[in-house]
């Protein structure tokens, strides 16, 4: 019996290990300014960090898609100086081309680093609403518009961006990549046990409706990439429409 007992302790020791270790692991870049993260074989969340007067110093989630040595990139970085440091670790690390970077919404945690894209000559693409809202901001503009639904392809494979309805922003946009079943929901999506957030622009009567069709649209979630927070899976859907109903 006590040799059965110390047999289970050694085998729940050994499989606390490996999980700590594959947490550990996942963090694959890491400085005071930049953090990225593995989330799948391909898709990466990269985490920068903006200074507000209401919430204090915010980590801010955006996701990369490396495949056939191509990248997009979702949300630029909350300034240029970090954008350009993801940019330098996806070419030298990743030993890949940026093929594009997509604007989720108009705030300064998606679009903060916009020029240093451009700087390298990289196509950015977003809502046409988002452009519009950009620019009454007096903000670096994505280059390139569309309306409802936009589709990137990285040799063969495709990442589709949605324009569903308002929540967060009346522009916000969601975008899935459908080889890994990953949704990148940007600040429309909240990380288990959030609170609603900024709602300074929100349209709290039609999130959790444009949030169910976000569910209707994609039924084949497996991972969900919010705005802030920690990565999860479908739940996360159902959690911000339950907090905003």
């Amino acid at each position: 019996m006590k040799t059965a007992i110390k047999i289970l302790v050694i085998f729940v020791m050994i499989a606390m290990q490996s999980c700590t270790t594959k947490k550990e692991n996942s963090i694959v870049y890491k400085t005071d300014t930049l953090v990225i993260e593995l989330i799948t074989p391909t898709v990466f969340k990269h985490v920068s960090y903006l200074q507000t007067n209401d919430f204090g110093n915010v980590p801010c989630n955006g996701m990369i898609y490396i495949t056939d040595n191509q990248a997009l990139v979702f949300d630029t970085p909350t300034s240029d100086a970090v954008s350009k440091e993801l940019i330098d670790w996806i070419t030298t690390k990743k030993k890949a081309t940026v093929s594009g970077v997509v604007v989720n919404h108009f705030h300064k945690d998606c679009l903060g680093g916009l020029n240093a894209f451009h700087q390298h000559n990289i196509p950015s693409y977003a809502n046409n609403l988002t452009i519009e809202l950009a620019k009454k901001q007096n903000d670096v503009l994505p280059e390139n518009g569309f309306e409802e639904k936009l589709t990137l392809t990285l040799g063969s494979h495709k990442v589709s961006t949605r324009f569903l309805g308002e929540g967060h922003t009346k522009d916000n946009t969601v975008s899935y990549v459908e080889d890994e079943n990953v949704l990148y929901g940007g600040c429309m999506l909240k990380s288990l046990k959030a609170s609603k957030g900024n709602l300074e622009d929100a349209n709290v009567s039609a999130w959790s409706t444009t949030v169910a069709k976000v569910k209707r649209t994609f039924p084949n979630i497996k991972t969900v990439i919010p705005g802030h927070g920690k990565v999860g899976d479908a739940s996360l859907l159902d959690y911000t429409i339950q907090l905003f109903k």
